[in-house]
Order: structure tokens, then C-alpha cells, then sequence
């Protein structure tokens, strides 16, 4: 056989299929999660996996082109996008179709299609799974959404889960104030990115800045630690704008209010940490497990999303991989119990059979005829007939 027709069932790098026994597993997964959010008061939407490149791509939404694969409407002519993030649509969903003055809790979950693999994940076909609350600017509400994303971890008994706190209006602010040309915001972005302390002092010295405002960019990339690190921040920053002070307190009360709820949570501030710079506006988070090289969950604060569409929405969120949290959870995806009914039309079996898939059991039609026995066909029970009853027995 040609090669052409051995390669025709392949799927691109970075896409998957989930098979059985994995995606009932997974199925389970996804509706244990969402049953909880469900209990926290969250609404589940369903976006559509395809919209017009206008809507996808407007406001904040913008860094994700790179991500999107694109094509044309043929019934509009107009160019489309498969979602590689989700969480615009939730916002767009909620300042246009819903289109509340109130508070609204959302809940979603879905494939994303990407159009290049995420830094260290291959996948490009993730199942994002998240939470946003829309319609609040307070500190509870952000508070609300880190204990949620704390609460999504511990539900799939993933355990010694820390937290790190940042605040991405403090560079933009120390910017701001620097009277630095737009120019360099993004190189003094990237070296605080990398924590590159030597590459930034360099940076610095040959910029048109005061003393001060240099030594506020040389700390901002050093002051990351526990809570107490806030302290030190506070005298670094003391002669800053207003807006980083008030950046400060905002980290500090939210870590306050999350170790209030989990007093085992290690909690790591970190200020110099900008994830989703071109996206959040205020607070951002994350949550890490040892041994993993990067986050396993990520939300922040997004405020004025929906202005885009409309109306202007302060928003907090988070969203995380389910496949992801699957595999680190190390459940065991297969079947408990699999029952395996002789094939036939007694009325007393078909009667005995529906009794049991109505309680929950699973039941399998053993259309081999007995040919193939129950372990091959997965099942660890068989049903026999007992003198004039049927019942079920080991295998």
C-alpha cells in the first residue's frame, strides 16, 4: 500500500482525538467542574466555535491573531476566525446578548483551535474550561475568582497548589510617569519579563531618566517574594504615582482575603510579572503545582472589555486547560463495572437489563453470541439466569 494512503487517517501536529475509555473519563471530569461552578452561581454559555475576525479580534482580544486560524465566509465574503481563546467571546456575549446592568457570573467550556502550539504545551487543540464575573470592579470579586480557581484544583485532588499575585497597572503606571517614549515600553517589557537584571541596568542608564525613576524600574524586577515582600514595594514606590500604591494595596488585600479562605496556600507576589501585559488591566494570577514548568491555571483582571461591543464591562476571571488538569490529576480513565447481558428477547431479561442501566450500571449486549468472552469485551460481571431469575455474578 502507498504511503499517501497510510498517512490519509493522520492529524496535524498538535491536534488530538480523545478515545474511549479516556473521553468518558474526561466527560466526567468536565461535569464535575462545571457542577461546581454551577454551586458558586455561575451561568454556562456555549460560544460558537467560529465567528467573523471583526468580533474575535476587537479590543483586548487583538494578541490572539497570530493565534487564530482564519478563512472566508463564502455565504459574506467576510473573513472568519476559529476561537483560540474563549474568554472574549464570554465578554462579548455578555455585553451584547445578555446585556445586563447587573452582576453576571459565566462559566464556559470548549475546544480552542490554535494555529501555533502554546510555549511548552504541544497541543494545539486544548479543552479551555473557565469562570468570569462580569459587572464588578471590587477586590471581593477578584478575591471570588482566585478561590474558585484555587477550589477547580483542589475538586480534581491536585494538591500543594501555590498562587502568584502580580499587577500589571504598575509598570504601565512607573511608564506613564517616566515620560519615556512609547518606543521602549516594550524592550523594558520583555527584560522584566526575563527577570534580566544586568541587560535592564544597561538599558536604564542610557535612557533620559532621573535617578529615582531608574532605580523604580531596576526594583521593580527584584521585588517578588511572599506577602511581606509588599512591604519593601510599598517604601521603593513610595514617591510614585497614586495608581501603583493603590496597585499595591489591591495585591495585598486580595492575598489577605485568599489566605483567609486557604490558610495552607503558598502565596508568591511577584511584580514584575505582566502575563496578558496587552490584555489585563489590573491584577494578574496564577496558579503553579511543583515539578511543572509553567502555570497550570491563569486569570486577571480585564476591565472595559465590552466597550468594543458596546457597552464597557469591568470583568475578572480565569480559565485552565481541562486535558491538562486531567493528566495531572492522575485519575484512571476505564469502566469500574461492565455488566455483559446474553443477547435475547425474554421479557424477563429485557426487563432486568433496563432496571439495571436505569440505576446507573452499565450493560453491554453480547452480540458475539458467547464467542468472545466478557474480558475481551471489557465487562468484569456477566448476567445469568438463576433457576427462574436473572442476576448478575463475577467474572
Amino acid at each position: 500500500m502507498s504511503s499517501q494512503y497510510n498517512n490519509r487517517w493522520l492529524l496535524p501536529d498538535g491536534i488530538e482525538e480523545i478515545l474511549p475509555p479516556s473521553a468518558r473519563a474526561i466527560e466526567h471530569f468536565r461535569q464535575k467542574i462545571l457542577n461546581l461552578y454551577d454551586r458558586w452561581g455561575y451561568d454556562l454559555v456555549m460560544p460558537a466555535m467560529i465567528e467573523f475576525t471583526d468580533s474575535l479580534f476587537t479590543g483586548t482580544a487583538t494578541t490572539l491573531q497570530n493565534k487564530t486560524f482564519t478563512l472566508v465566509d463564502q455565504v459574506t465574503g467576510k473573513q472568519m476566525g476559529l476561537r483560540s481563546d474563549m474568554t472574549p467571546q464570554v465578554a462579548r456575549i455578555d455585553a451584547h446578548q445578555l446585556a445586563t446592568d447587573g452582576i453576571s457570573r459565566l462559566c464556559y467550556c470548549g475546544h480552542l483551535i490554535h494555529a501555533r502550539a502554546d510555549g511548552l504545551n504541544p497541543s494545539r487543540s486544548p479543552l479551555q474550561i473557565g469562570a468570569e464575573i462580569f459587572g464588578n470592579t471590587s477586590i471581593e470579586a477578584d478575591i471570588e475568582v482566585v478561590c474558585l480557581m484555587l477550589e477547580t484544583l483542589y475538586n480534581v485532588s491536585l494538591k500543594n497548589v501555590s498562587i502568584d499575585l502580580g499587577h500589571v497597572g504598575i509598570f504601565r503606571s512607573l511608564f506613564e510617569q517616566s515620560g519615556l517614549d512609547v518606543q521602549y515600553e516594550t524592550p523594558l517589557f520583555d527584560m522584566l519579563q526575563r527577570k534580566s537584571i544586568p541587560e535592564l541596568k544597561a538599558f536604564l542608564q542610557d535612557l533620559k531618566l532621573d535617578k529615582e525613576k531608574r532605580q523604580q524600574f531596576s526594583q521593580l524586577a527584584l521585588l517578588n517574594g511572599d506577602v511581606d515582600m509588599l512591604k519593601e514595594a510599598r517604601k521603593v514606590f513610595k514617591d510614585a504615582s497614586a495608581d501603583v500604591m493603590a496597585a499595591l494595596e489591591h495585591i495585598g488585600a486580595v492575598a489577605a482575603g485568599v489566605q483567609q479562605r486557604y490558610p495552607d496556600v503558598f502565596i508568591h507576589c511577584d511584580l514584575s510579572e505582566l502575563r496578558g501585559y496587552e490584555y489585563h488591566t489590573g491584577l494578574v494570577f496564577a496558579a503553579f503545582l511543583p515539578g511543572q514548568g509553567r502555570e497550570i491555571a491563569r486569570g486577571g483582571r480585564y476591565d472595559d472589555i465590552g466597550s468594543a461591543f458596546g457597552v464597557a464591562r469591568p470583568a475578572t476571571g480565569f480559565s485552565t486547560d481541562l486535558l491538562t488538569l486531567f493528566q495531572l490529576s492522575g485519575i484512571e480513565a476505564g469502566y469500574s463495572v461492565s455488566i455483559l447481558s446474553p443477547n435475547g428477547n425474554d421479557p424477563e431479561l429485557l426487563q432486568f437489563i433496563q432496571q439495571l442501566r436505569q440505576k446507573g450500571d452499565r450493560v453491554i449486549i453480547d452480540l458475539s453470541g458467547g464467542e468472545i468472552p466478557p474480558e475481551k469485551q471489557g465487562c468484569n460481571q456477566v448476567i445469568i439466569k438463576d433457576g427462574s431469575k436473572w442476576t448478575v455474578k463475577e467474572v
